[in-house]
This record gives structure tokens, sequence and C-alpha cells, in this order.
């Protein structure tokens, strides 16, 4: 997923062979106490070591002995809303581009704008999670991790996504609509008790559980910030470092 370019090792190398030839011209100074002879010695090191070490670096990124691909893969979080997806989403996405992984970040307030005729009935639901599971199978093709979050409260749209994806971890936020509830500090789920929202998940509609998601998080049992490490520890033993 990443590799040196060849301004990369030229740059190695002039700051490599810097220090070096510092050095060298040091010692020959010390050894012979004419300051001539070092410099020479130590400019002619650093045109002749410059070059073979650039041969040195451009041949051993042309060897596959000791590299390992890191596979992309769609890292699903589903759960009721105001189950914590977003943030907890965000998190691990963050840890993947501080550990320098080709990642992007999808949630559903992101998607949905690109197809604003898509209403809230079942059927809806499941088309656009099916056309979010498009997008992020195409960009995981491209060499690319993707981390998504969506409600997505049923299994039908969820198995389809596994199916498109070649690599697929489903995080399922576990909790119950009345701890959502009282996290909701936009009132989404006071507006679907009033009518305001209508097919709502968690008030008027049910969500479906995941039978077998890769990651289970238990909401409220356990903080943010354990929660990513939880994720990001299981990515890097099931997915990212495997076969090592």
């Amino acid at each position: 997923m990443q590799y040196e370019t060849k301004g990369r090792s030229i740059l190695k190398a002039i700051s490599w062979r810097t220090w070096a030839t510092i050095t060298t011209a040091v010692i020959v100074l010390i050894f012979t106490g004419k300051l001539t002879l070092a410099i020479t010695v130590g400019l002619l090191e650093v045109v002749a070591k410059m070059g073979l070490y650039f041969i040195h670096e451009r041949m051993w990124h042309r060897i596959g002995y000791g590299k390992k691909e890191i596979p992309s893969f769609i890292l699903w979080f589903t759960g009721l809303p105001a189950s914590g997806k977003k943030e907890l989403a965000d998190r691990v996405y963050r840890q993947l581009l501080k550990d320098k992984l080709k990642a992007e970040r999808l949630d559903s307030l992101d998607v949905r704008p690109l197809f604003p005729e898509t209403g809230f009935a079942r059927e809806d639901v499941n088309e656009h999670v099916k056309r979010a599971g498009h997008l992020c199978a195409m960009l995981e093709k491209n060499g690319v991790i993707v981390v998504a979050s969506f409600v997505s409260p049923y299994r039908e749209s969820r198995e389809f996504v596994r199916g498109v994806a070649k690599n697929y971890v489903e995080v399922y936020l576990k909790t119950t609509p009345e701890a959502c509830e009282r996290r909701d500090t936009k009132g989404h789920y006071q507006k679907a008790r009033e009518g305001i929202y209508r097919d709502f998940h968690g008030v008027d509609v049910d969500y479906e559980e995941p039978r077998s998601p890769e990651v289970v998080i238990e909401v409220d049992e356990i903080g943010m910030d354990e929660a990513a490490q939880k994720i990001v520890s299981f990515l890097k033993k099931n997915v990212i470092n495997q076969g090592k």
C-alpha cells in the first residue's frame, strides 16, 4: 500500500552521506593533521557512496523478500442511532492514519446527501446501505481501507455489503434504545416519539442485531478509548498483520 519513491531514496542518501562524510573527514584530520587531505577524502567519499547507496536502495526496492502487503478492507460500524458509531469510527480512523495506512472515512450523514430522494422505509434504507456498500467495495478494490458508520438496521443489506467486500469486518455497538435516548443530545428519539420522525429505529421500528459480527462493543460497559483500542487490536491481529 506504501512504497519508497526515488526522490525519497535520494534525500535519504544525501542526509546519510552528509553525516557520514563529516565523520570520515574528522577522522582523517585527527590521524593526519592535514585539513586539505581530510576535505579531499570527504568529497570523494560522498560522491562515490551516495551513488552506491542509491543503487543499493533501488535494488532492495525491487526485491520482494521481507515485504508484506497490507490488505485493504471495509470496517463497518453498525448500531442504533446515538449508539456512538460515528465517534468510535472517527477514533479508529485517526489511529489508522497515525499508523500511516491508506484509509477513507464514510458516514451515513456524508453519503445520504448524494441520494436526496432516498426515504426511510425498509426498502429505501436497504437500497441506501447497498449503494454505500458498493462505494466502499470500489474503494477497497483500489487498495483503500474504508471506515464506514451506518445504522444499517437490517441484516439483509449488511450481508449484501459483506458479500461485495473482499475483507469485511463488522463492528456492532450493542446497547439499548433507552441508553441511546439518554445519549441523544439532538433530540431525535424525542422527535420520533412525538411523530415528527417516522420509521425511526429504536422507537417505532426494530433494529435487527447482527448474528455474527467480528467485533462486539458493549457501549454501556466500556469507554470510547478502550473500545477503539479493542477494535485496532483485532484488526492488527486478524487483518493487518495476518500471516506475519
